[in-house]
């Protein structure tokens, strides 16, 4: 059997085929952690390779008929390549990044490299187009398949239910933390892997799937241009890649952390980590941040739960289970609790099979995986008046009458995020503004998903539900349209938050 220093728990083996020890080298297909640094599945494949004396192929490959395919997410992924690009070739590793010149062209590619492989790793992702894109592969190829989890610090089958509020969850995985720390993915998996030279792809495959352009890689617009996506969604300034997303690592524990508690709510202050579309594109791994995060803080495994310097005890509150500076306890809710709960959703409510024990219907992007009291106050109220009504179209061209609602999706255009709170007002007016809340929904997903960089992921598919009641509560009093789903307004948002130069940005 293999030695490998991957927790089973975050392996999946997902056909029945045999590992074929005659192969010509192992696979790994990089499909969501497409970075090289802190990478439980290029350290499953790394552990294959030496096993079986056999070379390391990586296939990194970028279609063009997924939906919302555009030049913004097609650079960011492409600016990935070129890092792991080099990356790879320092480290003797045969690397492929391929992009898809047509719709269908890379069909085969998997198949044809697969063919030739003794075993085949790739990432468990549990949303988006990738979980059926891996179960159709898995019928395919004919070596065995494993899938390998590098979501977050917990793996996301620990859990064996769906949670539906962040208490419960926080609960849950207070008491299961530390075992889950004591295993992390190696810094740099490449760092001394001592991998047998790879010979170049056989000449057939090269010529009909060949590598991405220099051009393409090193940003030419014209390259872009070229391809069969969506132009009308430009690039936005931020580079991506694993290269920029440890910069921006290093510069918010330097010079954001520590105000994030008290500034982070605040457009103004620029206290937001900006790491959301990191993680979304794998470009940077939670264990990585929390690492760097951890570093700064002088954390210890020892201390976790002894709130005080008590007793351990997993009370599910937000603060004093790290032994850390609030700040960084306020960050890390955000990293630990908040977005591993999205992937507790997708990994476990869209479950393949009867699966575990679940809390809500099957997939969570449909609208009936809203809560029942959710579900209810909003049928009430669907045929409430609304004061005005927008398109999708009004609403994606920033023409409202809302100025910090305009900033926002101004924002979103633009830079391909938006602010963390103002982002929760922007989905609360989307509900006011739609005629019933089924359509408010699908116009966030929409905008949401075509315009912003860490969308189609499943924090922000929680962000987006959040807004329709998901991991919340009722609330008084009981509104016209909201009911009793949390209400939120611009103008107490423009009493509250720091918004001035925000809007002088963004609002013009």
């Amino acid at each position: 059997m293999i030695s490998s220093s991957v927790p089973d728990l975050r392996i999946r083996t997902r056909n029945a085929m045999p590992v074929r020890e005659g192969g010509d080298h192992v696979l790994y297909w990089m499909i969501a952690s497409r970075r090289t640094r802190h990478n439980f599945g290029l350290e499953r494949a790394i552990a294959w390779a030496r096993e079986l004396g056999r070379p390391l192929v990586v296939l990194e490959a970028l279609r063009c008929g997924y939906r919302w395919a555009s030049d913004r997410l097609h650079r960011f992924v492409i600016d990935g390549m070129a890092d792991n690009a080099r990356r790879f070739a320092a480290a003797g590793a045969l690397y492929h990044p391929y992009v898809e010149p047509a719709d269908g062209a890379g069909k085969g590619l998997l198949g044809a490299l697969a063919a030739r492989a003794c075993v085949v790793v790739t990432d468990d992702y549990p949303c988006f187009f990738l979980p059926r894109m891996v179960a159709s592969a898995a019928r395919q190829v004919p070596v065995r398949l494993e899938q390998v989890d590098s979501n977050g610090l917990l793996p996301v089958r620990a859990a064996d239910r769906v949670f539906t509020t962040a208490r419960s969850f926080r609960i849950f995985w207070q008491r299961v933390i530390g075992e889950h720390l004591a295993a992390l993915p190696a810094a740099d998996p490449l760092d001394g892997a001592r991998l047998r030279p790879a010979a170049p792809l056989p000449r057939a495959i090269a010529r009909r799937w060949p590598s991405a352009s220099p051009a393409l890689l090193g940003g030419d617009p014209a390259a872009l241009a070229a391809l069969p996506i969506d132009h009308a969604v430009p690039p936005v300034p931020l580079r991506g890649g694993p290269e920029a997303a440890g910069e921006e690592l290093a510069r918010f524990v330097a010079e954001r952390l520590p105000r994030y508690l008290d500034e982070r709510d605040h457009p103004d202050a620029g206290a937001a980590s900006g790491l959301s579309p990191y993680l979304h594109f794998g470009h940077l791994a939670a264990h990585e941040v929390f690492a760097a995060v951890a570093r700064r803080e002088r954390f210890r495994r020892d201390r976790l739960g002894r709130a005080g310097g008590g007793e351990k005890r997993p009370s599910g509150s937000r603060e004093g289970f790290w032994g850390m500076s609030p700040s960084a306890e306020a960050f890390l809710e955000q990293l630990v609790t908040w977005r591993e709960l999205g992937f507790n959703a997708f990994a476990l409510g869209a479950a393949e099979g009867d699966g575990p024990r679940l809390s809500w219907k099957r997939d969570p992007t449909d609208y009936e995986s809203l809560p029942d009291w959710a579900l209810a106050t909003l049928k009430k109220h669907e045929r409430d008046r609304r004061p005005r009504v927008y398109s999708i179209e009004a609403l994606a061209a920033a023409a409202t009458d809302d100025r910090i609602w305009n900033a926002a999706q101004v924002e979103l255009l633009r830079e391909g995020r938006i602010h963390n709170y103002l982002r929760m007002l922007w989905g609360k007016k989307i509900l006011e503004w739609t005629p019933t809340p089924r359509e408010a929904l699908e116009v966030m997903v929409e905008l949401n998903n075509r315009y912003a960089l860490d969308g189609r992921d499943p924090n922000s598919y929680s962000g987006i539900f959040w807004v329709l009641g998901r991991y919340d509560r009722a609330w008084g009093p009981e509104r016209e349209i909201f009911g009793t789903v949390r209400y939120m307004s611009s103008a107490n948002t423009a009493r509250k938050l720091h918004l001035k130069e925000y809007l002088a940005r963004y609002a013009a």
